[in-house]
């Protein structure tokens, strides 16, 4: 049993250079003095405070820390006030503009001009002032202007006198706010390549274009001797290494060695396995995020890291043909506990695939969880394991399952053993307790890895994820002379009888962790059946989160500018800038692509 007595939530912070992306929000008025601007004045500041109050109460940032909301000084009646908000939200770095109104404003006097930042306005929907009067006009002035904005619009007329905000609205607002902050929140910061292109997988052709003009992200990359020289000189918190060698011995039991007895690894060898790989995730992270203590032992420059909010390890084959491989730091960094308790998940992606990378940052901005890198394996049909097996698939199982299944990381929390009301959940970090912890440590062996695919040793994670979990698969592409494109599939996880998973299992590697994966179908285009999704799928990886994200995934594509190729989301939840339907109403994929082609990357 995993000892987790006197593990700890490690308090919120933010481990990245700069301050966390606020969110502003703009109260806009009627200009006109002499009883109109006056008569509104309280109401529309309420409005406001009311639309933070359900922000800050409703969302944090994927660090933990709360999300704070600034709001201007006064009501916005004009351009003098727009331009002393506007200054006000860059010395207090808000990165998200949010605009309250329940009356009529003049339309490109009072509008939010900042170029880079997502911008939305909600106008009352009342009979007495017309907020939505105003929302149209100002929505179009943004249209023109091309600074395209999200409009929240309620379904039902509201009485002038009451400041609830519909349910309609509040998720409106929350998904824009979730999505911006994702925004904000990348740009500035790093992709960390840890080496280079692996067994030519096109994810790990690092595209720094990308991550420049659509995320606002540079790209850093270390080659992987940086490894072996920070081991070979001990550039890394020696102290702390000893605490996790110990943790790891104590909580990471080995699963079975499935190689030939006359080819397995020597105790020593394993032991000195097990050695590397925690001084790898130690170094792993401290590149990515630095670490004061190497400043202490005369590491300088080493301690300061590359601020990078995501990353990749190359591996395969260069290094794994003679080291031990990169499944433990990947596994342990992507994972919300280590040794020094319960934390803030890192985001690091296999064999370097900066795609599927970006891919689970996206996910972990939105949620605030844990993201699971998945290969997507293999189509089981019910047809094909009934002949393999015997069995036959029922429920959400009943049209096939993908079989999510990686040599590379699988992020402890994806056992499934956290819960809520009896029900597997993934939860943020500041939400999981010290019970659970222990759990997923319990619910997962390491195994000795394939020595075929990974001749210098190493360890694997296995578990297989417990069923009955919503979640999203997903994974941004790049297509040449179209740019970035997002698939989305909405589904949930199932479990299969232990003999029938044991016998598809060890068709593949029995020594890494499974998910099988029941996407949800609409009966047409890539979603008629489980094989169209897997055949309509555009890689070999895929990233997946905990929950139905899609429309918070459209919603933060929509800002970026990447076109959505397919999705399974109930086009009543899809929620993007009011100017796509001006670029064709009637046919909203075609009408996502052509604006995103018109406005281009966010950063260009």
């Amino acid at each position: 049993m995993a000892n987790t007595n006197e593990m700890k939530t490690v308090a919120p912070t933010n481990r990245l250079r700069g301050a966390l992306p606020k969110i502003g929000i703009r109260p806009t008025i009627d200009g006109r003095y002499g009883g109109v601007r006056e008569s509104l004045e309280e109401q529309t500041m309420t409005m406001a405070q009311n639309t933070a109050r359900l922000i800050t109460e409703n969302l944090r940032h994927a660090s933990g820390l709360p999300v704070e909301c600034v709001i201007a000084d006064t009501t916005i009646g004009g351009v003098a006030e727009a331009a002393a908000c506007a200054e006000k939200f860059a010395r207090e770095g808000v990165g998200v503009s949010l605009t309250v109104t329940p009356c009529w404003c003049y339309g490109s006097e009072t509008m939010d001009m900042t170029p880079h930042t997502p911008k939305a306005i909600w106008g009352l929907n009342g009979t007495e002032r017309p907020g939505a009067v105003y929302l149209a006009a100002v929505l179009a002035a943004h249209a023109q202007k091309g600074l395209p904005a999200f409009g929240i619009y309620s379904h039902d007329v509201q009485e002038s006198d009451d400041t609830d905000i519909p349910p309609d609205v509040q998720e409106k607002i929350l998904r824009f706010a979730r999505a911006g902050l994702a925004v904000a929140a990348m740009k500035g910061t790093s992709y960390l390549a840890m080496g280079g292109v692996s067994m030519g997988i096109a994810g790990s052709i690092v595209d720094h274009e990308f991550f420049e003009s659509f995320l606002g992200m540079r790209v850093e990359t270390v080659d992987m001797t940086e490894f072996v020289r920070r081991m070979d000189r001990e550039i890394y918190d020696r102290d702390e290494y000893g605490r996790a060698l110990s943790w790891v011995r104590e909580n990471c039991p080995e699963g079975q060695d499935w190689n030939p007895e006359e080819k397995q690894r020597t105790r020593e060898q394993k032991d000195s396995d097990w050695q590397r790989s925690v001084k790898m995730a130690l170094i792993a992270r401290d590149l990515m995020i630095g670490n004061p203590r190497l400043e202490e032992i005369g590491f300088p420059e080493e301690a300061r890291g590359h601020n990078a909010i995501a990353g990749g390890f190359q591996g395969q084959r260069q290094w794994t043909d003679h080291f031990p491989n990169g499944d433990f730091l990947e596994a342990i960094l992507t994972t919300s506990f280590d040794w020094n308790g319960i934390r803030q998940p890192y985001m690091v992606a296999t064999e370097n695939d900066a795609l599927n990378g970006a891919s689970m940052l996206f996910g972990h901005l939105l949620t605030g969880t844990a993201q699971l890198f998945a290969d997507v394996r293999t189509y089981w049909s019910a047809d094909a394991v009934q002949r393999v097996t015997g069995h036959t698939l029922e429920g959400p199982a009943a049209g096939g399952v993908l079989h999510l299944i990686n040599s590379g990381p699988a992020a402890l929390d994806w056992t499934g053993e956290q819960s809520s009301d009896g029900q597997p959940v993934l939860k943020p970090f500041t939400d999981i307790t010290p019970e659970e912890a222990g759990k997923c440590l319990d619910a997962t062996k390491w195994c000795p890895s394939d020595l075929g695919y990974f001749p210098g040793g190493g360890w694997s994670t296995d578990f297989t994820t417990r069923g009955g979990m919503p979640c999203t698969m997903f994974r941004i592409n790049l297509v040449k002379g179209l740019g970035p494109v997002l698939q989305i599939a909405e589904g949930q996880t199932v479990d299969l009888p232990e003999e029938v998973h044991r016998t598809l299992d060890e068709r593949t590697n029995p020594t890494w962790p499974t998910t099988w994966f029941a996407p949800n179908l609409t009966g047409s285009g890539p979603f008629t059946d489980v094989y169209s999704v897997m055949n309509n799928w555009g890689a070999n990886h895929g990233a997946i989160a905990y929950g139905h994200i899609g429309a918070d995934l459209i919603a933060l594509a929509a800002l970026l500018r990447i076109p959505v190729d397919m999705h399974n989301v109930a086009p009543e939840k899809i929620f993007r800038p009011s100017s796509w339907s001006r670029f064709g109403a009637m046919q909203p994929q075609a009408a996502d692509y052509l604006a995103c082609k018109t406005y281009g990357p966010l950063y260009r």
